[in-house]
């Protein structure tokens, strides 16, 4: 089936030609989702309304000032069209660059007069850290549910806020993981690459209060029995999931009045930026963390240098403009 172009821009039919014909490459040849194929045809389609209304007519007449221009266009937005963010404007001009560079792997041109043209880099979303007041007080509320559970969820808690645990993590976690002996639990990460990682006198307490408190009563339910498997269970017995987990983080934060404040990783996050705060080093929090560069750690410092230039701002005499 061909990927047409619909063209209602007053571009010429050279134009519509050639992205049709890119369209088609990208359909057929490289098996594009139907998504991207549509995403991709609404972007050339503006890209040659941009090129007919600045009198451009044919794909020799392009320039790399037509291409810059368009970018500056998505950003800027129009009569028509609200301004871009930089994420979708970047794929915007994605789409324009794989045009120009069929066009001459095609033989249609004899340069490319986009490959100069960068798209635009997204903002980088700072991790959502909450002040440790908000995590005791989170922690708090999760313990707060009577019978097993309430010991089961604060162990959990404290155990993601004690390590920086990914959910997936925690709750992967084998009741052999944690060596309290020790004070370090074993977590499998991403790609099934292992780290060992110091767990603090609160976490390992909340722990201890669950195996005996509360595990025991929860793994007679199941078959995995009370010795060994998997260190947190549902009410059933069986493994608790990552989802279930959330929704424990989620109740938890709604009984502490924190609901908007709350991701899946926010415990990780706020981890992260509690350890830098207090001086520890960047390469330390990598490892703890488990990233493999420590480029993605750094981003916690953004938010420390944030955290400072605000203290900074509201207490110094002189500070205030």
């Amino acid at each position: 089936m061909t990927a047409s172009l619909t063209a209602s821009t007053g571009a010429t039919r050279d134009l519509e030609r050639v992205v049709t014909g890119y369209l088609d490459h990208l359909t057929v040849e490289r098996g594009l989702a139907e998504n991207t194929i549509g995403s991709y045809r609404r972007d050339l389609r503006r890209y040659l309304g941009y090129l007919a209304a600045a009198g451009v007519r044919t794909l020799g007449e392009i320039a790399e000032s037509d291409v810059a221009g368009f970018l500056a266009a998505l950003r800027s937005g129009d009569d028509d069209h609200p301004p871009l963010s930089a994420t979708s404007a970047a794929r915007a001009v994605v789409a324009v660059r794989g045009l120009h560079r069929f066009a001459l792997l095609d033989g249609l041109v004899a340069g490319d007069v986009a490959a100069e043209v960068r798209p635009p880099t997204p903002a980088r979303r700072l991790p959502k850290a909450v002040p440790v007041e908000s995590v005791v007080a989170l922690i708090e509320a999760a313990g707060t549910v009577e019978g097993p559970r309430g010991l089961r969820d604060r162990a959990l808690l404290e155990l993601l806020y004690g390590t920086g645990a990914r959910i997936s993590e925690a709750v992967g976690l084998a009741v052999d993981d944690v060596d309290r002996g020790q004070a370090v639990v074993r977590l499998a990460g991403k790609g099934g690459k292992e780290r060992v990682v110091p767990v603090g006198s609160y976490a390992l307490r909340a722990v201890e209060d669950y195996l005996v408190g509360a595990r025991p009563a929860l793994a007679a339910k199941g078959r995995g029995g009370v010795r060994g498997g998997r260190l947190f269970l549902n009410a059933r017995g069986g493994p608790l999931s990552r989802q279930s987990a959330w929704s424990i983080l989620r109740a938890a934060a709604e009984r502490a009045g924190l609901a908007a404040e709350l991701s899946p990783h926010t415990l990780r996050h706020s981890f992260a930026t509690h350890l830098l705060d207090g001086g520890a080093d960047v390469r330390v929090v990598q490892e703890l963390l488990g990233h493999a560069s420590v480029t993605t750690t750094q981003i916690y410092t953004l938010v420390t240098v944030d955290r400072l230039r605000e203290v900074y701002a509201t207490s110094h005499p002189r500070a205030l403009v």
